[in-house]
Formats: structure tokens, sequence, C-alpha cells
């Protein structure tokens, strides 16, 4: 048994980044197994509760993988054991007074190159529709990036999915660099700031964080702030980060899928300070705005749509933006298989007959339904991991995503973690081909189909 949970760990090795490994994996020791439990040693009961949150799921789906058939899984039970947490503070404190290479310093990264953010290209404000249900939102936006830490600081945009937030944050990232190229903006989720500043207390590199968000950082932009809900100590770090920022006149913008007074478990001192700057909100457009949104997206994508489609489309599809632009591209896609024009008759068979599910399906519900047929994590079907265990259900995902919403192949990449849109296409391609050849990819395609509804192979 030990020897399995060795080869679970090297598979684990290859599927967590490097820094997350080796700071909660790596100090886990195997001290027992038996048929129906393996005890695992770990230098705290911290560790317990984080990898049973984060890792567990991983953890079974590693030690299944190397397991013979038809053995049952033992159950993972934690012992805490004082000696690992000695070696490890020893460890820490032996790396922390070793002298770091030159090359890898990261102040000295950071006098001499400015840190690129992740920005997504297509979201500026050039193609932002703006309606009277977001107008206030992108008026702010506008002043923010035009001025950055002298207007509206902080800037908290808040509403439901696919309404434009992240939109917004990335326009103004742009906005921002096209007129101030030496800026040094940061654009990172709640999420990546957690786990970077416990990365960083665990590896005694916390002033080189401090000093990154803090010092290093003329715009930061963080989206989902609703995160740090319960997370005392991130709050905690994220309260000092953002007065240091705000004394110091630079920009933060934040944003939420809710009222800052609705997130809970937050501290009342953040939350009174996101209220103290601007607060605006996007909410699902109105019918004109929704018309607009789909006659823009159709010349980006050359698609040609009647005025009359455009408007049935917009009284059908209510809910959000990603959805709106997923049926428009799906109705291309079907036209275009079809051999037909886009015309009120295909789009009302698409919306109002067989195609009425679809109509209301999103990216995110055919991820989550492939995630919970593979047993894999959401994560990783948007990490560039190429693992079988991950590459196979990110590849029937893109090729479901394809078939059922018709979207385009950069749209998709951009949905599975920012792939090109070459990735995209050589996996429709090749689920495409196995599904008429394969048993596996067959079952598999029919198994989620019934988890969406309907049939999963066909277009």
């Amino acid at each position: 048994m030990k020897e399995l949970w060795t080869k679970a760990l090297e598979d684990l090795r290859q599927r967590i980044s490097p820094e997350n490994y080796e700071t909660w994996l790596a100090p886990v020791e195997c001290a027992s197994t038996d048929d129906s439990e393996i005890l695992l040693k770990i230098p705290n009961r911290f560790y317990a509760d984080w990898i049973t949150t984060h890792y567990l799921d991983l953890i079974l789906e590693a030690l299944k993988a190397h397991s013979p058939e038809g053995f049952t899984l033992p159950a993972v039970r934690w012992q805490v054991d004082e000696t690992l947490q000695a070696r490890l503070r020893e460890a820490s404190e032996r790396a922390a007074k070793a002298p770091a290479p030159v090359a890898e310093s990261p102040a000295k990264v950071a006098a001499t190159k400015v840190e690129k953010p992740p920005l997504s290209p297509k979201y500026r404000f050039d193609n932002f529709i703006v309606g009277p249900s977001n107008q206030l939102a992108h008026a702010a936006s506008i002043a923010v990036a035009s001025d950055p830490g002298t207007r509206y600081n902080p800037l908290f945009i808040y509403g439901g999915v696919g309404l434009g937030k992240t939109h917004l944050v990335n326009a103004i990232g742009h906005h921002i660099l096209e007129h101030r190229p030496g800026a040094r903006i940061l654009y990172v989720s709640a999420e990546h700031f957690t786990n970077e500043f416990i990365w960083s207390l665990r590896n005694h590199r916390i002033d080189e964080f401090r000093q990154r968000y803090r010092s290093q950082c003329d715009v930061l932009l963080m989206d989902d702030i609703q995160f740090l809900a319960g997370r005392e100590q991130t709050q905690e770090e994220f309260f000092h980060t953002f007065n240091a920022l705000y004394h110091s006149d630079k920009q933060i913008v934040v944003t939420s899928d809710v009222f800052p007074e609705r997130i809970g478990d937050m501290q009342e001192r953040l939350i009174s300070r996101f209220q103290s700057g601007m607060v605006a909100d996007t909410q699902p457009p109105e019918l004109d705005t929704r018309v607009a949104i789909l006659l823009k997206k159709a010349d980006q994508e050359k698609i040609f749509l009647p005025d009359d489609v455009a408007l049935f489309l917009a009284q059908q599809v209510k809910s959000n933006v990603r959805e709106l632009e997923g049926t428009l591209l799906r109705l291309a896609v079907k036209a275009e298989l079809l051999r037909k024009p886009i015309g009120l008759s295909l789009a009302r068979d698409i919306l109002l007959g067989g195609g009425a599910l679809e109509a209301c399906m999103t990216v995110e519900d055919i991820q989550r339904a492939v995630c919970e047929h593979f047993n894999v994590r959401l994560v990783d079907l948007k990490s560039r991991r190429r693992q079988r265990s991950i590459a196979f259900p990110r590849m029937i995902a893109m090729y479901l995503c394809r078939q059922r919403l018709g979207l385009s192949y950069p749209e998709l990449g951009d949905r599975f973690g920012g792939k090109d849109h070459t990735t995209v296409l050589s996996a429709v391609r090749k689920i495409s081909a196995l599904a008429g050849s394969d048993d596996s990819t067959q079952h598999a395609l029919e198994a989620i189909g019934r988890r969406l509804g309907g049939s999963a192979s066909n277009p």
C-alpha cells in the first residue's frame, strides 16, 4: 500500500504546480496502511483541512488510477506529527538564510522588467456596448482608466455572471497601458491572491509578496473579491495591501457578484473601504442593448444577421451577454451545417423547437457536466496540463461547446483558460473523428449528453 501512495504522489507532482506541491503535499508522509484505510502524517491540523478541501479529490483519483481493477479505495486518515513540523521549520529557516540566485530575485526582476498583466485582448472599451443597465459602471471605468488613482478609488463593480464585469476590468487595464506604457498593473483573481499569499507565508517570502502588491504595483485589478469571504488571515493581508495602495494614490478596482454589504464573512472595515469609493453595478441588458450587442458580435464574427432575427434572439435570450452571444454563434454554426441562410424560421426552430434546451445552456453547464463525468476539477480542465486524464475531458468539453453552443474557436479558447484557437480546432476535429470510431468516446458523449439533456454526439 505504501508503494501505491508513492505512485500516487508522483502522479500528483505532475498535476499541480510545483509551488503548491512543495507547500502542501511534499511534507506529507505515509505512516501505515491496510485494506480499510491509509494513515498520512502531516505537520499540523491546518494541513489536513487545506488538503481535504483542495486536494483530496485529486489524491483519491491518483490512488484509484494506480490501484488494480476492482480494488476498493481505503479511507484517508490524518495524523499530526510534531517531528514533521520541526523538520519543516528547519527547512524553511535554511531556505530563508540561503542567498537567492541573482537571476531569480523578484526584486531584481521587478526593477528591470515591467510585469505584463494577463489581460484578454478582446475586452476593450471600443467593443463594449453601453446601455442603461451598465452606463454607470462603464462611465466610472472610463474615468478610472483615464486618470487612475485620483477619481473613484476604489472602483467596486458588481453584478451577475456574464454581465460585463470582467470586460470592463480588462478594458481599464488595456486603456492604462496604451496611455501609460510603463504602468505596473496587477490583474489577478482573489483566489490567486489567496494562494500566492499562503505560498509566501509557507516559504518565508512574505516580504517579497508585500513588495509585489504594495510597492511594485500602480494599479490593482482583482476579480471575484467575494472569494475572500471567511478567510480571515487573507482578508487581513488584503486590508493592509489596500491601505498601502490607497494612501499611495494607486488605483484599486475589484469585482464581485454581489453588493459589498451582501458578501458574507467579510470584515466590516473592508466593506467600509469598498463603499468609500465608487460602487457601480451591471444589470441584465435591456432589449435595445441586447440587439446592439448581437449586431456588434455579428459584425466582429462576419456573420450576416438580419435585423428581424437580431430582434427575435434578443427577445428570447435575456439572462446575460455570454448566453446571448453564444446563441448567435450557435445559430451561425447551425446555418452553416444545414447550408441555410440565417432567418427567422431557423432561429425559431433552434430556440423554440429542438434547440430550446440548448438555448439556455452555457459553457459552464457543459464544463460542469464533463467534470462530473470524468471526476476532474474545473481548474484542471482550464489548465495547460497535458496528461490524458485531463486532456481528453478537456477535448470532450471543447467539442460539446462547439457543437451545442456554436461558439467560435477563439472564444472557446478564451473560455478554457486562454488556449490558442488552433488548439481548440484540433480538439474538436479529434473528438469528431473518435465519435464515429471509438466506443469509449461515444459512450462518454452519450453519458454527458444525458446529464445535459438530449443527444451529445450530434451537432
